[in-house]
C-alpha cells in the first residue's frame, strides 16, 4: 500500500496541540527516560512503541472502564484503547523530534456484527514512513512489532471482509474518533458510539 502524507511539510507532523500534548511534563519525563537508554533515534522509536504497547494496557484487554484521549492522561493512568495508545506514542516520538502521523484501520469486530475504526501510527525514520501499531499484544492472538520495511501490526486487513487500510498520513488524530472518546462516559459507553470509519 503506498502511504501518502495529508500535509506536504513534516513540521505538521511534529506538532503539539490539545491530543498531543508532547510539552507535558509527564511526556517530557518518560520521553527523556527512554532517550537516555536509547543509543539512535531508531533505539528511542522502538522503545518509545514498546512502552506504549506493553506498559499501558488496552483498556478493553484490562478491564478498565475509563476512557482517555489526550496523550498525557494515556500515560497517567497508564490505560487506553488503540486510538488513545496512538495519541500517547504520537506524543513520546514528536516530543524526541520524530514525524510521526496518525493511520487509521477499518477492521470486522466480531462484538458488533460490524466494522470499527483502529487507530495506529506512521514514523518517519530513514526517509520513509512506517506503520507501527502499540494497540498491545494478546498471546497466541496479536504480535504487533516495532519494524521498519515489512509491517506486523496487530490487525492485518481483509478486503474480502471489506476490512479497509486508509492510505491517508494524517497530522491530526480523526476528529470523528476523537469526539467519541471525548463523548463517552465510560468504556461500555465508548463501543456504544464508537465509529465504524473515517
Amino acid at each position: 500500500m503506498r502511504l501518502t502524507q495529508e500535509k506536504p511539510d513534516l513540521s505538521a507532523y511534529l506538532a503539539a496541540d490539545e491530543v498531543v500534548d508532547h510539552h507535558h511534563p509527564l511526556i517530557r519525563e518518560t520521553a527523556a527516560d527512554l532517550a537516555k537508554a536509547s543509543v539512535d533515534t531508531y533505539a528511542y522509536a522502538r522503545a518509545a512503541f514498546e512502552f506504549v504497547r506493553d506498559a499501558v494496557p488496552h483498556s478493553q484487554d484490562a478491564g478498565r472502564m475509563e476512557v482517555t484521549w489526550r496523550a498525557s492522561d494515556v500515560l497517567r493512568e497508564r490505560t487506553g484503547i488503540c486510538l488513545a495508545k496512538s495519541h500517547a506514542l504520537a506524543a513520546l516520538l514528536r516530543a524526541e523530534d520524530i514525524p510521526t502521523t496518525f493511520c487509521y484501520q477499518r477492521l470486522r469486530d466480531d462484538n458488533t456484527s460490524g466494522y470499527s475504526l483502529h487507530g495506529l501510527v506512521a514514523v518517519r525514520l530513514d526517509g520513509a514512513w512506517h506503520r507501527q501499531d502499540a494497540r498491545g499484544n494478546i498471546p497466541g492472538v496479536v504480535d504487533a512489532q516495532f519494524r521498519l520495511g515489512e509491517e506486523q501490526l496487530a490487525w492485518p486487513v481483509d478486503p474480502e471482509s471489506n476490512e479497509v487500510d486508509y492510505p491517508v498520513l494524517y497530522a491530526e488524530p480523526s476528529p470523528v474518533a476523537l469526539r467519541a472518546l471525548k463523548e463517552a462516559r465510560d468504556r461500555p459507553h465508548l463501543w456504544q458510539i464508537y465509529p465504524s470509519e473515517l
